[in-house]
């Protein structure tokens, strides 16, 4: 049996419909509201922006079929549905810091940058964030969204409970340590409306960014945990062109520190001059800023990202992340014509049920593709063959050739995952196609 999805016709360009249809820029149906990329018109009734759980919960009872909706930045039909889409982002932003200042709770449709701002400003912070602050919170955490660090967990692994409106208009809230909590945390929006999430914080800290330049493909593989144990959080990029363009380095500086001192050479790659300031980056120059204005890659009163791409991120175990590189780089040559650029970042092991970690530390492969939807559709099916052998699970909100066979090949705990979800929403409110033919609701 085929493990990869039949093509999906939509927009009159072919996409893997496990990822979504995928407009061209020259045919998109200005009648659709689009994904924040512009590359998915979504099929569902209407979009409906609420302002409050009132206004949500009467949503939710209408006998409407219901998709949570966030920032937009999914580049498939996870968040789709036949019936009305709800956007939290206007819910309100407020943060409120619990009294030991150990945890912070958050509505579901705030931006990571305006969480990660009000908790610089009580001195408490993340442990990472991810290279867009733009995103929703609840959106990043139901997909298991990450930033990158060897010893630092995804997004989703700093919740320790969640609100949730349920498909009987009560909200109920789940919390770390009860017994369904490990599968509401990664839950891809199918248990109800996510209203308010509490994350762990910590004190405040400070952080730089250094980027070392050319590395040889060699030498990365032979030492990949060096590389990525390089700094607190280490991103690598790469064209598969047999060499690492750029390690960016961003480290933490020790508490009562001016500042830290950086090698000049990582595993012979050297460190670049400071990069000049601009106006949608995070600062790479050595100069010391508070961790919201160095974990992620794009500032968060910036413009985000290219915009105009087609993203998809391949989970593989860490420990075998020398042998899948080798892989995926052996289709360079098919790859680059394609490409924007190409990321590659770690993450600790978590138990949700959901997770790509799947309870190993991984390395993610992340590719931001240019807007070719035919070339990448058809080159997406080989590049996750190739990653097969390694066990890759693809990003949830993002494109992948996989159907639902595959994933429930890699995903043992897909059979409690439905169980929660029928006893959640026992009449299927909250399913959408993406959960009936991925999660096999």
């Amino acid at each position: 049996m085929s493990r990869h999805a039949p093509s999906g016709l939509i927009g009159r360009v072919d996409m893997p419909v496990a990822g979504g249809p995928v407009q061209d820029e020259a045919v998109v149906d200005v009648e659709r509201e689009l994904n924040w990329a512009g590359t998915y018109g979504y099929l569902a009734e209407r979009i409906v922006r609420v302002a409050s759980v009132d206004e949500a919960r009467d949503l939710v009872t209408s006998g409407a079929r219901i998709r949570p909706l966030g920032t937009r930045h999914s580049f498939n039909d996870v968040a789709d549905g036949p019936g009305l889409l709800v956007d939290l982002t206007g819910l309100s932003e407020q943060v409120e810091i619990a009294a030991d200042r150990r945890s912070a709770t958050v509505s579901a449709g705030a931006r990571y940058g305006v969480l990660a701002v009000e908790l610089e400003r009580h001195g408490v912070a993340l442990h990472n964030m991810g290279s867009l602050p733009h995103i929703s919170v609840a959106g990043a955490i139901a997909t298991a969204t990450h930033g990158s660090g060897i010893g630092l967990g995804a997004l989703s692994s700093a919740v320790s409970a969640v609100e949730i409106l349920g498909a009987d208009g009560e909200l109920r809230t789940v919390r770390r340590g009860d017994p369904d909590f490990d599968g509401s945390v990664v839950a891809l929006g199918a248990l109800g409306l996510v209203t308010r999430l509490t994350v762990d914080v910590q004190p405040t800290y400070r952080m730089r960014q250094d980027a070392y330049s050319d590395l040889p493909w060699d030498v990365f593989l032979d030492h990949l945990p060096e590389a990525f144990g390089a700094a607190y959080s280490v991103c690598i990029f790469t064209e598969w062109d047999g060499r690492v363009r750029e390690l960016l380095l961003k480290s933490r500086v020790p508490d009562g520190a001016e500042n830290l001192e950086v090698p000049d050479d990582v595993l012979g790659a050297r460190r670049m001059p400071p990069r000049e300031p601009s106006e949608r980056s995070t600062p790479v120059d050595g100069s010391v800023g508070a961790w919201c204005d160095r974990l992620p890659h794009f500032l968060i009163g910036g413009t985000p990202s290219i915009g105009s791409e087609i993203q998809s991120e391949h989970f593989v175990p860490f420990a075998r992340g020398a042998e899948a590189l080798d892989a995926v780089a052996a289709l360079g040559d098919r790859i680059r014509p394609h490409l924007h650029t190409a990321e590659l970042r770690t993450m600790s092991a978590d138990p949700h049920w959901l997770s790509p970690t799947q309870g190993e530390d991984t390395l993610c492969v992340a590719f931001t593709w240019r807007k070719h939807p035919q070339e990448v559709a058809a080159l997406l099916p080989d590049l996750e063959a190739a990653l097969a052998p390694f066990g890759q699970r693809p990003h949830w909100g993002k494109m992948s050739s996989l159907d639902g066979d595959a994933i429930e090949d890699l995903y043992p705990a897909l059979p409690k995952f439905r169980d929660l979800v029928h006893r959640s929403d026992p009449d299927g409110v909250f399913r959408g196609p993406f959960l009936e033919r991925i999660i096999r609701l």
